[in-house]
């Protein structure tokens, strides 16, 4: 118990703790369906293309979450109609419009030639240095981004599924992409201050690929997305105390190592049925020899 008890003396602790949840399960939520279709480029590409808005909001003087939300907004359109081309392959055309992006970012910081705690906490989080009025954006953008899944669940699964069938039943598919994509944005941008825009991707993709290994039905794996999500960010905060290490970094490795730990148990078991399925129909042919 005192394991538990002893960070929690600490007020910016306590703080990165609650912040850590609830990217977490906003991450695991927002993942499922980034799994599901197959889109963990885009998720890794928009958080790139956001570092861009962080930047420009740093180096002239802007809040930075009004710079980045409408950078990351603006990109996530412009990735969102990007994906929509046929000519050109949609990885390669994203890479180009995020790695653009994320050039400018790069560009202007060279330019300016001003290293501070502000840009390593873009790059690489700093969920330590979490403030009040951080952790009010994040509360509002979860709520925002929960309630904006539940509004269009139905859609959302239709079109995650099968996109020209739902478009043939009477879902505005081309709409309900770019409502995603603004989720997908938002939820960055309000992560980025605790993961920090190199490890966000794995943190929206581990949990709900970990979650797919344990269920098949899409109610559950909602859950354990969001489940896995928060129980491996506030644990990895804790790994973080501990072993002294960046909190972002910790909470990344210890939801790879959740999902190794899933993926392994899940083979042994897979190996159990066949093996089972084997013996079972070896001695069922035996009886008609």
């Amino acid at each position: 118990m005192e394991i538990l008890l002893e960070p929690l003396k600490y007020e910016f602790f306590i703080r990165g703790l609650i912040a850590a949840f609830l990217v977490g399960g906003m991450c695991g939520l927002v993942g499922t369906y980034i799994v599901l279709r197959r889109m963990s480029y885009i998720g890794h590409g928009l958080s790139h293309a956001v570092f861009g808005g962080a930047v420009v909001s740093y180096v002239t003087g802007l809040n930075f979450y009004i710079g980045a939300t409408v950078w990351g907004f603006l990109a996530a359109l412009i990735i969102n109609e990007v994906t929509r081309q046929r000519k050109i392959g949609s990885d390669a055309a994203i890479g180009i419009v995020t790695t653009a992006s994320f050039a400018i970012g790069v560009a202007l910081i060279s330019h300016a030639r001003r290293f501070t705690l502000n840009f390593e906490a873009a790059l690489f989080g700093n969920i330590l240095g979490v403030t009040s009025s951080d952790l009010i954006v994040i509360l509002l953008v979860t709520l925002v981004v929960a309630l904006a899944i539940f509004l269009f669940y139905k859609q959302l699964l239709f079109t995650t599924f099968d996109e020209e069938v739902a478009n043939v039943y009477g879902v505005r598919t081309r709409l309900i992409n770019v409502v995603f994509s603004l989720i997908l944005a938002a939820a960055i941008i309000a992560s980025i201050q605790v993961m920090g825009v190199t490890l966000i991707a794995a943190a929206i993709i581990a949990p709900a690929i970990t979650a797919r290994l344990m269920t098949d039905s899409f109610s559950k794996l909602l859950g354990l997305s969001v489940l896995l999500g928060s129980l491996t960010a506030v644990l990895g905060m804790y790994l973080s105390y501990y072993l002294d290490i960046a909190s972002g970094a910790s909470i990344v490795l210890f939801a790879a190592l959740v999902f190794s730990l899933v993926l392994a148990c899940s083979s042994i078991l897979s190996n159990r049925r066949n093996s089972s399925s084997y013996s079972i129909k070896k001695q069922t042919s035996g009886l008609f020899e």
